[in-house]
């Protein structure tokens, strides 16, 4: 497979190529050119490969070492960030449901679940976006309901492929939101949030911040700091080594139980609430 080196304008090609062969339910993957690499249906280590699904590829070499965010005074450009928009409703189902940390992981749920959900994902993937839309609706009921927990692995490639620090940014601050208790109430908002170009390197700390006034409870001294700051760079790079370590190469990738979720259920809720029955989780 060929390493994804595309740059900005190259990732306006990509994510044009990419939605198109998803309207048109191509199973193809987000590589160089947009091209199809045909890679799919190979097994990763975190379980069984199935169907292919459109994903935002990343490097086959070495895992890119992650840049800390810049760092700025709090509020610092602020007013040059775009207005954001608040989480989607279903966000605030899961304000009660405990997040942790463990490695690279960031467990939302029960630990004692029966079940298991992994997701790798990159906050700057489109699909990542239409996952969280679509399939990942599935999940909001069995996991505030304590039968599923979801460990995500949040990667930053993308700044690699693409230029730019969006990525890091905005897993350092996802990391943060942790420590402030509201995880999974700002993890949809960042999605929420993402800009409409793959290649916008939007995520700053100071849109971040503005992103977090939309999720009640957030802000404070230390998340600010935090995000300004690039308090978790450290981790943001042992996220970054947990996903290449799993094998995994594109985003979003999802198993549930040990077992690859097949692409093509990934984007609709209706779909991807089967493929949680079919193991056993409704």
């Amino acid at each position: 497979m060929a390493v994804h080196k595309a740059g900005r304008k190259a990732g306006r090609v990509v994510t044009a190529v990419a939605a198109a062969a998803l309207i048109g339910a191509a199973a193809s993957a987000c590589g160089p050119g947009g091209g199809d690499d045909g890679d799919n249906g190979r097994a990763d280590k975190a379980g069984k490969s199935s169907s292919a699904a459109p994903e935002s590829k990343a490097p086959e070499s070495k895992a890119p070492k992650s840049k800390a965010p810049e760092s700025e005074a709090p509020g610092a450009g602020g007013s040059d960030a775009p207005e954001a928009k608040a989480p989607p409703a279903a966000a605030g189902r899961l304000a009660k449901v405990p997040a942790s940390v463990k490695g690279g992981v960031i467990t939302v749920g029960d630990p004692k679940a029966a079940h298991t959900v992994k997701v790798y994902e990159d906050s700057r993937c489109p699909f990542c976006k239409k996952f969280e839309e679509g399939g990942a609706r599935a999940l909001v009921e069995p996991v505030a309901d304590g039968k599923v927990r979801i460990e995500y692995t949040i990667a930053s490639f993308l700044d690699n492929n693409l230029g730019g620090s969006g990525s890091v940014n905005a897993a350092n601050a996802l990391r943060a939101s942790v420590e402030a208790g509201r995880f999974p109430q700002f993890h949809a908002a960042v999605f929420a949030n993402q800009p409409e170009e793959e290649s916008d390197d939007a995520y700053t700390p100071a849109f971040l911040l503005k992103i977090a006034d939309k999720v009640d409870g957030l802000r404070g001294a230390a998340f600010d700091k935090a995000v300004t700051n690039g308090t978790y760079k450290k981790w943001v790079g042992e996220a970054m080594k947990a996903f290449s370590d799993d094998g995994i190469e594109g985003t979003p990738t999802v198993f549930i139980d040990g077992k690859k979720a097949a692409g093509n259920s990934l984007y609709e809720q209706g779909a991807f609430a089967k493929e949680l029955k079919a193991a056993g989780i409704s």
